[in-house]
This record gives structure tokens, sequence and C-alpha cells, in this order.
């Protein structure tokens, strides 16, 4: 009877919301977290770094790269061979700086996006590092893996465009998910805390990077989604990891396990 009261306490924590409140809450709190002094001083430069990077690298490459894949592609580098082929060179520019910009926020900036999270909304979480720096990078270079090749095969799409907007919402609300999960969750949660918040809150998790994949095609602002991301994401992972904790402990309250050590 004990046993069975536990479990529902675990599975089914009183402050755990529905997905939807869980990710317009994640989203609300993240707002004034990205205009803080703290976020605008040093999280911002990964994206300025970014921009210049890139806008160097197209004002140089971006005619030879159309050439070359007018004549390698469409067999030819003049007339309509030569426009498409400088619209698709553009396309590979801009989500090379799109990723860019994803995965030194996600590798480089999230450390800052997560204390500024914790210290106004979590200062009690514990912090059990079960993340590392080449847990991120090996994140990023997976997440990047999967992606790119899609991003590839959905072009074939254009052809049919209502289809290819929602294929494209879905893969971004994918890649949000996979890059921002880890880094969100690698200072606070163990390992296992980690794959159980991961496993236990994927519809959340997939829900919130849905919910931000538009943003990304409005001017200007796109330029902040990254930054808004990593900290909503912060925001609906530590409020999962919180949760998760409650139920746990109030499972050790009832003397069913030893509550667990940290240090």
């Amino acid at each position: 009877m004990g046993t069975d009261r536990g479990l529902r306490i675990a599975s089914l924590p009183s402050g755990r919301e529905s997905a939807p409140r869980a990710v317009y809450l994640a989203l609300a709190r993240a707002l004034p977290v990205l205009f803080s002094p703290r976020i605008l001083a040093v999280v911002f430069l990964p994206l300025i770094g970014a921009a210049v990077f890139w806008t160097v690298v197209a004002w140089f490459a971006w005619a030879p790269l159309a050439r070359w894949l007018s004549a390698v592609l469409l067999g030819g580098d003049s007339g309509f061979s030569l426009f498409a082929a400088s619209a698709f060179a553009a396309l590979l520019l801009m989500l090379a700086a799109v990723l860019t910009v994803l995965v030194a926020v996600a590798v480089l900036a999230m450390p800052v996006i997560v204390d500024a999270v914790a210290d106004r909304d979590f200062p009690a979480l514990a912090k059990l590092h079960g993340g590392t720096f080449v847990g991120s990078v090996v994140n990023a270079a997976a997440a990047i893996a999967v992606y790119f090749p899609l991003w590839l095969l959905a072009l074939f799409l254009l052809a049919v465009p209502p289809i290819y907007v929602a294929v494209s919402l879905l893969l971004n609300a994918w890649l949000n998910q996979r890059l921002f999960r880890y880094e969100a969750l690698a200072l606070h949660a163990g390992r296992d805390e980690m794959r159980a918040v991961n496993s236990g809150a994927r519809g959340r998790l997939f829900l919130l990077g849905l919910a931000l994949a538009p943003l990304s095609l409005i001017p200007v602002v796109n330029l902040l989604v990254p930054i808004y991301a990593g900290i909503a994401f912060t925001c609906l992972c530590l409020d999962e990891l919180e949760t998760n904790r409650a139920g746990a402990l109030a499972v050790a309250a009832d003397g069913n396990m030893p509550v667990p050590h940290r240090p």
C-alpha cells in the first residue's frame, strides 16, 4: 500500500503542469532573463561574433560557391542555372550562420544562461554536474549530423510550400530541443536525472521547440531566438528536474527508500 502511494507521488507530482502550460510558463519566465544586463553583456558575444564571421565569409564565398554549385549540380554557369545555384548558395550560407549561432550559444553561452536562470528561479536546486564540456560538443555535433541531411532532403518539398514549411518547423523544433536540453541540465542534474528528464518531458521539450520555431522566420526577431530558446529550455528543464526531485523526496519521506545523498 505504501509502495503504491509512493509510486503515485513520484509519477504524478502535484507541481507538474500540463504540457501547454509548462511551455507557456517557460517562455514567460525567459523574457525578463533575456533582457537582463548579465545576458546582454555576455551572451550576445557569440551572436555578434558569428554574424561578423559569416558576413565576411558570404562576401568572399557566395559568388564562387554559386558558380561551383551551378557547374556541378546543374551542368552550367549561366542563366537560370546560375540563378538557382546562387539562391541555393545563399540558403547554405544562411543555414551555416544559424547553426553556428545555435551551437555557439548551446556550448559557450549556456553556462551563463543556466546560472542566470538558476539564481533567479531555482536558487535552492542542488548542482550534481552530470554534464561535461566534451558531452556538450558531442551533443551539438550529433544534433547537426542528424539535422543537416534532413534539411537537405526537405528542400525537395519546396515545390509544395505548405508541406515544406511544416516539415521545416518540425525539424527546427527537433533541433532546438536536441541542442539545448543537454546544456540546460548539465550543471544541476546527475546523469540518471538527465535521462529521466529527457524521457519524461519529451513531449514538453518538443512542444517548446515547436513554439520557438516560427520565431526564426521573423526578421530581426530571429537574431534573438537562439538566446531566448536557451533560456526557455533552461527554465523548462530545471522546473522538470525540481519536480522530479520533489517526487523522489516524497517517496523517500513515505519510508520506501532512503533519501539520496547530494554533495
